[in-house]
């Protein structure tokens, strides 16, 4: 029956208050708490279902009970995207640089080519971006699988085959390398020895304030001979 020739065109309105108002399904026994005693609940509740069937949100039964959900169709176009940009770490960066110029290459090999050991996550990370995939596996003992850059890696960073890669010539006219090091440990200079000290000529022997006598002492001893004695006590 259609709601124009419901009876009680109030009992529907307030039945379709109650379900937008609910915080999730409603049953009938709650439902009817709020009509008149003898109203139809099942009447009313078919005849919004059927009300809102061509709407933007269908009255369905869930849970026991009844509430609004969106129509299924309409689901997809309702999705929020957004693009969240992540700055890779300095393992991330070194481990994709290591699966584009070495591969295909296992987990093992670019644990030794850094010299560290890698977390898992540095590899699930590039495969969220969708940069790498593991592609087979080496015939080694274990059968480790074997890790390959994608189509994406290509696109995001303009290469039109792994190819195109730049050389290490090309790296370092773009300053994004440098020269390594030509010295090493054992190659530094070793310090410079302390001078042996000079042995001692006769000029400067001659020279020695030791050797010189004390013109002090001279002088008190003479200071002394000329000094009057003096009488001693009379008892």
């Amino acid at each position: 029956m259609s709601p124009e020739t419901d009876p009680h065109p109030d009992h529907l309105r307030l039945v379709e208050a109650l379900l937008f108002a609910a915080a999730g399904p409603l049953d009938e026994p709650s439902i009817a708490e709020r009509l008149p005693e003898g109203a139809d609940v099942p009447r009313l509740l078919a005849e919004l279902a059927s009300l809102y069937e061509v709407r933007g949100v269908n009255l369905v039964r869930v849970a026991n009970g009844w509430t609004f959900r969106t129509a299924p169709d309409l689901a997809p176009r309702l999705k929020l995207e957004r693009k969240v940009s992540r700055k890779l770490s300095r393992a991330a960066v070194e481990t994709l640089a290591i699966v584009a110029y070495h591969q295909p290459v296992t987990r093992a090999e670019i644990e030794d080519i850094r010299g560290v050991v890698i977390s898992k996550g540095t590899l699930d990370t590039l495969m969220e971006a969708g940069w790498i995939m593991p592609k087979g596996r080496r015939q080694t003992v274990g059968r480790p699988a074997t890790w390959v850059t994608t189509e994406q890696f290509l696109m995001h960073f303009g290469l039109g085959a792994i190819g195109d890669l730049p050389g290490v010539e090309e790296l370092k006219a773009a300053g994004l390398i440098g020269p390594r090091p030509t010295t090493t440990l054992h190659e530094i200079a070793p310090l410079p020895e302390p001078p042996e000290p000079e042995e001692a000529s006769d000029e400067d022997a001659d020279d020695d304030p030791d050797d010189e006598p004390d013109e002090r002492s001279e002088s008190t001893e003479e200071a002394s001979e000329d000094a009057p004695v003096e009488p001693e006590g009379v008892a």
